[in-house]
């Protein structure tokens, strides 16, 4: 049985012959002539992908790009101790970086839209799932190089462990001198590198290929521990940004549950958020259709945020119009959404209509047949100047009759039809002749 499922995982099964390996692994380093052009078209493709922020654009240029060869090649020669294609590898993935950078840079320079797209923003946070997909990826291209029949896999590793967009992603840092983007960026392509090679060094080691050069137990164990060294230098940042990563889609989601809990199920309309996970003390800004909170209900909702596992965030309810305006264009796209000011400030008085209207047939037809005696009637809102706060809003129903109803019956039926409780009533007819029983 143990034999059967060792022949079941042996990867010596269908493997090609080593020197053919070899032959086409040194191929496939080398950048001149025709590997270069493809590659400066496929960086060009790449980056237009971006700019445009077309995922199929971007998955066509990695499919095209040459980048895997040299890199492939040094985990190569690092498993069989041939120094001469380790160097002739490093030498030309410096030379395939340097002129995609460039490219990339000139693109981005005098490409006349530099908005930072999804795209872009996904290649500059690398974390430990990137290092998990580098690292599985090389596998996967490593066993395919080593098979005679090398079937479908290295298009598939081509676009898993993403080489081209990080680069040009890069290369729209230097253009913009954005330069966290070219820091997380270059560093996400380091690590795609780094564990390719890593991963087809084991897969070499793994199938015993033959040294080419001859060395010693020492030298071995120094190349070992090289690679331990750098393997934790490149996992332990990629970790940390997993955590914070992993944290911060933890906040967010708590804090959709808390405007879904105090705020949307209520009824209140939210037309403007904004989160900062990064400040001390994080904050959320809000701001809503036409509601509006005294500062002991916004005191409320910030003791209120611990309950859904937010802390260390300020609470900001935005209910100045005009910063509110100046928020709101500040995060819109203009030439995207073709909102313009005067877009805003149209909505921003419908809004404010919308705040003191009340259009409601069916009250009209109720009024009608619960109380009679009602000729004419107007309902309404309006601001209230009396009371410390600004913000008070009161019901006004005023309504004609010539016999005098019980008010105080009508007034408690609107309190319950209208579901609040700051409701003047007001009957516009001088003395009005007492209803007959």
């Amino acid at each position: 049985m143990r034999k059967t499922i060792s022949n079941f995982l042996n990867l010596h099964n269908g493997e090609e012959n080593p020197a053919i390996v070899l032959e086409n692994v040194t191929n496939n380093v080398s950048f001149r002539g025709a590997n270069l052009w493809i590659l400066a078209c496929a960086i060009l493709i790449a980056s237009v992908g971006l700019n445009v922020n077309s995922t199929a654009v971007i998955i066509g240029a990695m499919l095209i790009s040459p980048l895997m060869g040299p890199i492939v090649g040094a985990g190569f020669a690092l498993a069989t101790f041939n120094f001469s294609l380790l160097k002739k590898s490093m030498k030309n993935l410096l030379i395939a970086t340097v002129v995609s950078l460039t490219v990339s840079s000139l693109y981005f320079y005098l490409s006349p839209f530099k908005d930072i797209q999804s795209e872009l923003l996904a290649r500059t946070s690398p974390n430990i799932y990137d290092v998990l997909i580098a690292f599985f990826g090389g596998i996967v291209g490593a066993i395919s190089i080593t098979r005679i029949e090398k079937g479908n896999p290295i298009p598939g590793v081509a676009i898993a462990t993403a080489l081209m967009p990080p680069l040009c992603t890069a290369g729209f840092g230097i253009a913009t001198a954005n330069w966290s983007f070219v820091a997380g960026a270059f560093y996400l392509y380091t690590i795609n590198c780094f564990f390719i090679c890593i991963s087809t060094f084991l897969i070499i080691k793994s199938l015993k290929y033959q040294a080419v050069e001859t060395t010693n137990k020492a030298f071995e164990k120094r190349i070992r521990y090289g690679i331990s060294i750098l393997i934790i230098i490149m996992i332990v940042p990629s970790c940390y940004l997993a955590y914070n990563l992993l944290n911060q889609k933890k906040y967010n989601q708590n804090v959709e549950n808390f405007i879904n809990e105090e705020f949307s199920k209520k009824g209140y309309t939210v037309i403007y958020k904004k989160v900062d996970y990064n400040a001390n003390p994080k904050s959320i800004e809000l701001a809503f259709l036409s509601t509006k909170f005294d500062s002991t209900e916004i005191k409320k909702f910030n003791t209120s945020l611990e309950d859904f596992g937010i802390k260390n965030t300020n609470l900001v309810i935005k209910q100045n119009t005009s910063d509110l305006k100046k928020e709101i264009l500040s995060e819109i796209n203009l030439q995207k959404t073709n909102i313009t000011e005067k877009d805003l400030q149209v909505n921003e008085l419908k809004n404010e209509l919308n705040l003191y209207k009340m259009d409601n047939p069916e009250l009209v037809k109720e009024v009608k047949i619960l109380f009679p005696e009602v000729q004419e009637m107007a309902i309404g809102k309006l601001q209230n100047y009396f009371t410390t706060d600004s913000t008070s809003l009161e019901t006004a129903f005023i309504y004609q009759s010539e016999t005098k109803i019980d008010e105080e019956k009508l007034k408690t039926w609107l309190v319950n039809r209208l579901k609040t409780n700051n409701i003047i009533v007001f009957n516009t007819r001088k003395d009005p002749v007492k209803k007959k029983n």
